[in-house]
């Protein structure tokens, strides 16, 4: 969490455990110092018109029918947090950014048009998706040497298909690639504030 002016984010943990109820309670709790108006909010999954399109695969439930303005009181946005990080990285051309943590974030800005894109959960290899090999769980089973491989590879693939010519890495197991593949950017985590800030911007 961050509010304009402020030079500091708070955090606190997530996971399964994590409605969209909780997440409002405990956001307002550890924000109740801090003056805003309006809220941007990072969602892990696709978002449609505004809105959760479908409950979370690492959270909680009750995203989908959730009335985040009135539980806060005030305007909300929502997007895509992959998206948002995205859109906090972009420096103009044709970007594909990929969020390596839990899952699998990817979004794609061509020429200031942004589209986040739910790649994490098409099929990869051997009956397992992108997410199965590039997130969490997939650095976990295979080790960082294999996961690395994998992502590497990913990227290269990606970039061709989607004919990217800027490729930004972000996320929190971004920590665990000691390299980069040739022309791709290190993202920044604090981007997605960036980004929360741009959602209320032309």
């Amino acid at each position: 969490m961050l509010a304009t002016g402020k030079r500091v984010h708070r955090k606190f943990d997530s996971g399964p455990k994590m409605t969209a109820a909780r997440m409002v309670r405990d956001v307002k709790e550890a924000v109740k110092d801090w003056t805003f108006d309006h809220v941007s909010i990072g969602y892990p999954g696709p978002v449609m018109d505004g809105r959760p399109a479908r409950e979370p695969f690492n959270l909680g439930g009750g995203w989908v029918r959730f009335d985040f303005a009135k539980a806060f009181g005030c305007p909300v946005k929502i997007m895509n947090d992959a998206a948002m990080q995205a859109l906090g990285s972009y420096e103009g051309g044709h970007m594909l950014f990929l969020g390596l943590g839990t899952g699998l974030g990817s979004a794609m800005i061509v020429d200031g048009v942004l589209e986040a894109m739910e790649l994490a959960h098409l099929p990869y290899r051997k009956g397992k998706t992108y997410e199965d090999y590039l997130g969490l769980h997939g650095f976990e089973r295979m080790g960082e040497k294999k996961w690395t491989k994998h992502v590497f590879k990913v990227v290269e693939q990606l970039r061709a298909a989607l004919e990217a010519d800027d490729v930004v890495l972000g996320g929190g197991n971004i920590a665990n690639l000691k390299r980069l593949p040739a022309g791709v950017r290190r993202g920044d985590n604090d981007n997605a504030f960036v980004g929360g800030f741009r959602m209320w911007k032309q």
